[in-house]
């Protein structure tokens, strides 16, 4: 009967089935590989480890050789394994949050185009009031010249600049 914690993890290592062991090297070739893909400016935003920087250099030193970056991705998932992926996948996840999160504004910016297009001046005078940086005439103009391209359902030029106006002057938008 095993005593303390340290042996129940060494019998559960040992009763990894080799093709089990072989799943998880598969998963952090992978992973590697996506590690090497990134952009030297996305890498520098992760926490690697050294071992972890210098692996991922001879990569890019590497990478139009086929079959020495295919052993070195080996090599590379090694070294994951032994490492702690936490720090590494949480960064990894903001970035691609990121994506996500301009998706949101994008929406945001466009329900309130079309919010202000259809509610008028009522929807004009709550943006004023929201964001001073507005000028009220030009907002005017270009609510109404996009509401004229709407009814004729032929949008453009000013539903697009309303658009553009909105999200220069919206900037802080969450």
């Amino acid at each position: 009967m095993p005593e303390s914690s340290n042996e129940i993890d060494e019998l559960d290592e040992e009763l990894k089935s080799k093709s089990e062991v072989k799943r998880e090297m598969i998963q952090l070739q992978i992973f590697g590989q996506k590690l090497i893909d990134l952009s030297k400016h996305q890498r520098s935003k992760i926490p690697f480890t050294e071992d972890i920087k210098d692996a991922l250099i001879l990569a890019d030193k590497i990478n139009n050789k086929h079959e020495a970056l295919r052993r070195h991705v080996r090599h590379l998932a090694k070294i994951l394994s032994e490492t702690d992926l936490e720090p590494i996948k949480h960064a990894l996840d903001v970035m691609a949050n990121k994506h996500q999160q301009e998706t949101a504004k994008f929406i945001k910016l466009e329900k309130m185009r079309d919010n202000t297009i259809d509610q008028g001046s009522d929807a004009i005078e709550a943006l004023l009031t929201e964001y001073a940086s507005m000028e009220r005439q030009k907002l005017r103009q270009l609510v109404r010249q996009a509401s004229k391209e709407k009814k004729t359902e032929k949008l453009g030029k000013y539903y697009k600049e309303l658009f553009e106006y909105l999200k220069f002057h919206t900037k802080t938008i969450n």
